[in-house]
Parts: C-alpha cells; structure tokens; sequence
C-alpha cells in the first residue's frame, strides 16, 4: 500500500505538486473523517442496490449495501459508524445481462437471505438516508422495508450541481476520480464508501463538504407541476424544459410533469400558460419534501 511506502509516497507527492500530473489514490475505507469531540452530531445512511431489473414494481433486490455515518451541524462528516452487506437470492436466475453489469451470479446469492430485523435496527437511528440514483433505489428498498418510507431521502446524483463544482459529471466514477480516488471493486457497499469519500471532500466553489451542499437542497421544498392533457404536438417542447413523462401505470396522473424550486414556480406557470396552453390556467401543483421526494407515493 502506498501509505507503507515512503519511495511510493515522496513519488505521488512530487508527482501531484506537478501541473502535468495527476495523482489517483487506490480508496481505502476510513472510520475517521472530523473530530466530533463536545459537538452535536446526527446520523446518516449511505445505501445501495443491485437489482434483477429496473422494474421497481416487479423486480427484486439481489444486493444490498448500507454504511452509517456520523455527521457535523455544518455537514462536515466526523465518521463511520457500521457497515452493512448482504446477498439476496431472487425467485428466479438472475439474467445473464444483469450479471453483465452487475457482477452478481447466481451462485453469489444462492440461499443468501437479506435479515429484515437487521435492516430495520440498522436504519433506525438515521435522520437521512443517501442514494447516488434515490429515484430508483428509494422505490425498490420501500418496497421491501416500510421503515424507509418513514425516512428523510437526499440524492447525491441530483441534488448536488456537480459541473458546477469542477466536476466532470456526476458519475460515481468521474466524481471519485475528482476526489482523488479510484477503487476497483464494485459491490454496493464498496460505492458507498466510495460515496463517503466524495460527500467529505470539500468543494473549493463553496468551501463546505459536498454532503453540507445536498443537505441544503434536501430540505428545501420543491414543487411538481403537472402539465395535464398538454397538447401532444408540444411534448418536444417540454422535454426541452426537462419535463418528464408519467405513464400512470404507478398509480400518479398520466402526465408530463417537472420538479422546481418554490423560487422558479412562477417561472414555469408562465411558461405553460404563455408556450404550452395558450390561455390562463392553473396547473396542478405537487409540494414535495426530503420524506417523499424519490418515493413511489410521490
């Protein structure tokens, strides 16, 4: 390891002082992050899932990856708390382009079990629970434990503007690498504590953590608005706006529809009424918040 290597470590850090060179880090799991002595901390989830499919209705969970983490009232993380993994053995074989992507065989999870008490003690005492893909992770975990569906929910995928922080995206891979880092194993766990790492570094727009940024957006409301029996013609012009299509199919409106900011509301009233409708109206408005925002109830 690099950290046992003196010659190893002068020679990253001779490298790194260089504008022509870049220096990764293999990522290592750590348990200390900030001294947290004589403050106030909460706690967080970092989750992930490996799935049969995208089915969020009918597909299953093979996989699943959670670490707690303690946190600082400026979102600076103080540390790592538990771990937890766990195989899950679906009713059928796993699809071959599953394991493709995955990793996961079906000798991986044969008659692995995925313990519900355990899951439900290990959740319990967290304040928010942390997704890098919240939209699909929330909707698969909710249905199989009801204690996330009492949970705060915060996506790092989307809730943190990571091109405008000097990131080249908001890949887990690409923000990792712009930590710093790279890892090379890629079970669930194994990207939460890749996501530990990158919610801990220090954004240089703001000079807070990347965590103390997604906790600000979390708890800010947003609101859905709903662009009911649009005229069809138009769709082009809301998926330029970033509207996206409900097939009612989960139970919600067969609609398009888009999240703001309460800020922007006004901005995408007048855009329907001026661009889309042609007429005054007033569309059906949705407010959404860190406990319902990614579930399949909102």
């Amino acid at each position: 390891m690099l950290e046992n290597d003196p010659a190893l470590a002068a020679m990253a850090e001779a490298l790194a002082k260089s504008a022509d060179y870049r220096v990764l880090r293999r990522l290592v799991p750590r348990e200390i992050f900030t001294s947290s002595i004589g403050q106030n901390t909460k706690t967080g989830i970092l989750l992930d899932v490996e799935t049969t499919g995208l089915d969020q209705q009918k597909d299953e969970i093979i996989e699943l990856g959670m670490v707690k983490f303690d946190y600082l009232p400026d979102g600076r993380i103080a540390s790592l708390r538990d771990v937890y993994t766990s195989f899950n053995e679906p009713s059928e074989p796993i699809p071959l382009e599953v394991t493709a992507l995955t990793g996961v065989t079906d000798d991986m999870v044969a008659g692995q079990r995925i313990d519900d008490s355990t899951v439900f003690s290990f959740v319990d005492d967290a304040v928010i629970v942390i997704a890098h893909n919240a939209g699909f992770d929330r909707k698969f975990v909710e249905r199989y434990w009801s204690i996330f569906q009492r949970k705060a929910w915060g996506c790092s995928a989307t809730e943190v503007e990571w091109r405008k922080h000097g990131f080249e995206g908001s890949r887990l891979g690409y923000l990792l690498n712009g930590a710093g880092f790279f890892h090379q194993t890629h079970r669930a766990v194994d990207d939460c504590h890749a996501l530990l790492e990158i919610l801990a570094c220090e954004l240089p727009t703001t000079g807070t953590s990347a965590l103390a940024v997604l906790l600000e957006r979390a708890r800010k409301k947003t609101m859905r608005v709903w662009a009911e029996q649009s005229p069809f013609d138009l769709k082009d012009s809301l998926k330029r706006r970033r509207y996206r299509w409900s097939d009612g199919r989960d139970g919600r409106l067969r609609s398009w529809y888009i999240d703001v900011d309460e800020s922007k509301l006004d901005d995408e009233i007048a855009f329907l009424k001026t661009e889309i409708y042609l007429r005054d109206m007033e569309p059906r408005l949705q407010t959404l918040t860190a406990f319902d925002r990614f579930s399949v109830r909102a």
